[in-house]
């Protein structure tokens, strides 16, 4: 079993940053990958950014150059970077965990750009 908790999440103006922070109920080394994944209201849900065990990463064409998915090992957490931020970043930020083939979800952290 995983659990995973977003933190971080709140309202932001427009070219602003936010960090997400994503605690793991275990070494995040166990994991083939771990990523974030977001979703606005009336869309579906998208990959945001993923980085592997071995730690190759791959980000949306959308936030390219903007946000950034760095780890602590040693606490367990995955971050997500947010730079640069846009209205259109407005989302709910989901955490995912790929765990012996299986994905973990946390609950989720909102995240509102204001313009």
């Amino acid at each position: 079993q995983v659990q995973l908790v977003e933190s971080g999440g709140g309202l932001v103006q427009a070219g602003g940053s936010l960090r997400l922070s994503c605690a793991a109920s275990r070494s995040i080394f166990s994991f083939n990958a771990m990523a974030w994944y977001r979703q606005a209201p009336g869309k579906q849900r998208e990959l945001v950014a993923r980085i592997t065990s071995g730690g190759s990463t791959n980000y949306a064409d959308s936030v390219k150059g903007r946000f950034t998915i760095p780890r602590d090992n040693a606490k367990n957490t995955v971050y997500l970077q947010m730079n640069s931020l846009k209205p259109e970043d407005t989302a709910v930020y989901y955490c995912n965990a790929d765990f012996l083939g299986i994905s973990y979800w946390g609950k989720g952290t909102l995240v509102t750009v204001s313009s």
